[in-house]
C-alpha cells in the first residue's frame, strides 16, 4: 500500500532547491522531514541510484499531462519516515520531487 502523499510545508516555509543545502539526498529528505513534521534525521535514506527514466515524465505522470516520448537520465531516492517509504524522482536538471504515483524506471 502506497502512503498518502503529505501536503507541502505551509505557505512561507522556504523550499525548492536554493531553499535545501546539500546534494539531492539531503535535498530529498529535508523536503520530506517538512512534509511530515520531522527533523531530518528522523527520515532515512532507503537506497539512491541512477536510473533512466521512460519519458519526461521522470517516472511521475499525472492524468492529463502529455510527455515527451525521450529516455530521460535521472534519479531515484526512496527515503523511509514514520513506518512508511517515500520515492523522490529527478532528472532533465529538475531536482528531486516527490512522486505520488511511481512508476519504475527503464530496466526495472
Amino acid at each position: 500500500m502506497t502512503p498518502s502523499i503529505p501536503p507541502s510545508p505551509p505557505s512561507g516555509t522556504p523550499t525548492g532547491p536554493s531553499a535545501m543545502p546539500g546534494g539531492p539526498v539531503e535535498q530529498a529528505k529535508t523536503d520530506l522531514a517538512g512534509r511530515l513534521n520531522l527533523t531530518a534525521e528522523e527520515v532515512t535514506l532507503v537506497s539512491s541510484e541512477e536510473v533512466t527514466w521512460r519519458d519526461s515524465s521522470l517516472g511521475c505522470p499525472e492524468p492529463g499531462m502529455h510527455y515527451a516520448q525521450v529516455l530521460t537520465e535521472g534519479s531515484r531516492i526512496i527515503l523511509a519516515a514514520a513506518g512508511n517509504q517515500y520515492q523522490y524522482h529527478a532528472g532533465a536538471g529538475r531536482p528531486p520531487f516527490l512522486c505520488a504515483n511511481p512508476q519504475p524506471p527503464v530496466g526495472r
